[in-house]
């Protein structure tokens, strides 16, 4: 089985070509965090995906360097030869399935601030604001609904 599952911030901002035959096609690549070390730092790996036809058209349009996405996929190899000769391999992400998680803005500027929090970050906490209540939230509801076990379905 050959299935992949990355979620990383795209490195560039998306390249989309269109084929002879009229497909777009989009290349992009993300940053992800690597497995930590002995010292438990996070290496970042670079990974090459190639995007096809409609959904390479909206990553093209809505994504951009600095993007959050997920993206599903299979591994492909391939290679070629330079004009001098040379052999090159290449191994990229064909990706089938591309979900957008958050801009590349942090600063809540723009049309979609990212709400995700940095959890490469430990310290990091969401911003939740905290109530407290000291009073029946429900109070106003109208009168207590009382059950028995009779009245339930199961």
């Amino acid at each position: 089985m050959n299935s992949v599952i990355l979620i990383g911030r795209l490195t560039r901002d998306p390249e989309l070509r269109t084929t002879p035959n009229g497909i777009a096609t989009c290349q992009i690549s993300i940053a992800v965090n690597g497995v930590p070390n002995q010292n438990g730092e996070r290496s970042t790996d670079f990974i090459n995906i190639v995007v096809w036809r409609r959904q390479a058209e909206n990553v093209s349009k809505y994504c951009s360097k600095g993007s959050q996405v997920a993206v599903q996929g299979r591994i492909h190899t391939r290679n070629y030869e330079t004009s001098d000769g040379s052999k090159r391999y290449v191994t990229e992400v064909v990706a089938d399935n591309i979900t957008f998680l958050g801009s590349g803005n942090r600063n809540g500027g723009g049309q979609y601030s990212d709400p995700m929090p940095d959890y490469n970050n430990v310290d990091s906490t969401p911003n939740v604001p905290t109530t407290d209540i000291t009073e029946d939230p429900f109070k106003d509801f109208g009168s207590e609904v009382v059950l028995s076990d009779d009245d339930l379905p199961f």
